[in-house]
């Protein structure tokens, strides 16, 4: 038998709900973000009614489609930017997880209309240093953060990253502790932002994750099921 997706849903706020106990953590203090990219618009609506409101997307003109439907939802752009796609990100989102460059962030600023509250952002960290993935690294992070910080249009509310596959809880849970380890350097130098958000951790990795201080875990598969990249 095939498990709902409101099943699946519940699997991995209890995997969660644990995760937190594990860690003496409140469950209030992470917040799960649903990556619905690729999936139908009737999932989101479903999984909307039980309680779920922010959700993930990576691709543009679907993501605008979608919030076109819902606009009462929290919306998160979590994939790559191009430039020449800011201002429709900037116009329709309340997040963006993947700033990854300074012109990036300048341009969000520059195109968030004036009567929408400030853009929440992350910058995206390339915290394993691979070279197929884009970021910033650790260093560019410290040097950019308070020139972003300073762009008047965007909130910097902390740190993503998409670390490499790692084989065992243990070898998981390094990198994002370099993470927490980032966020809480930069909370000590600038003590006046609300930096406070770290999004990390996804299906095969949200316990590590969690375990090392993330506030945001994004989960597509293991809600949704496998992707479908037909359309």
């Amino acid at each position: 038998m095939t498990e709902t997706i409101e099943k699946r849903y519940q699997n991995v706020k209890n995997r969660i709900d644990q995760a937190c106990k594990i860690a003496n953590r409140s469950t209030e203090s992470v917040q799960l973000l649903a990556v619905s990219k690729t999936k139908p618009i009737e999932d989101i609506q479903t999984l909307s009614k039980i309680g779920q409101k922010a959700f993930g997307e990576n691709y543009l003109q679907e993501s605008l489609a979608k919030i076109e439907i819902c606009p009462d939802l929290e919306w998160h752009f979590i994939g790559p930017i191009q430039s020449n796609k800011t201002k429709p990100i900037a116009e329709h989102f309340q997040w963006v997880h993947s700033v990854d460059r300074l012109k990036i962030a300048q341009r969000l600023s520059q195109q968030r209309p004036a009567d929408l509250p400030k853009l929440n952002i992350l910058l995206e960290v390339n915290i394993s240093n691979e070279a197929s993935k884009a970021g910033f690294t650790v260093d560019e992070v410290l040097e950019l953060a308070p020139q972003i910080a300073d762009l008047p249009n965007l909130q910097l509310r902390g740190l993503m990253a998409i670390p490499q596959i790692a084989e065992t809880a243990e070898q998981q849970r390094i990198p994002f502790a370099k993470m927490r380890e980032l966020l809480a350097q930069i909370q000590q130098a600038h003590p006046n932002w609300q930096f406070d958000t770290l999004s990390m951790g996804m299906s095969g990795d949200l316990e590590a994750a969690i375990l090392e201080g993330a506030t945001i875990v994004r989960i597509g598969t293991d809600i949704f099921g496998a992707r479908n990249y037909t359309n």
